[in-house]
């Protein structure tokens, strides 16, 4: 079986979205909530697109725009911790 993915940056796949669609989440927020698509590095800028139509193809609302969150970047746990300056080679 492929894996057919809708989603790469979380990794959401076809099968996915349509067992999302099955179990009553037909609307694209309720369906990303569930699913995640549209919630990675791009916050749905590759996906949203090609997600919309599926859950529309297969009878679903997708008519309203997600919500977006803030984008997500990685912060090392020297910088929470406070140790930026102390690891710094340059300093």
């Amino acid at each position: 079986m492929s894996k057919t993915l809708v989603c790469r940056c979380e990794d959401v796949t076809l099968h996915e979205l349509e067992v999302a669609l099955e179990r009553g989440h037909t609307d694209i927020e309720s369906a990303k909530r569930y699913t995640g698509f549209g919630t990675g590095w791009c916050q749905g800028k590759y996906c949203l697109a090609l997600c919309a139509r599926l859950i529309r193809e297969r009878g679903g609302v997708a008519d309203q725009p997600i919500t977006p969150r803030p984008p997500y970047h990685p912060v090392s746990l020297a910088v929470l911790a406070g140790l930026e300056d102390a690891l710094d080679t340059n300093a």
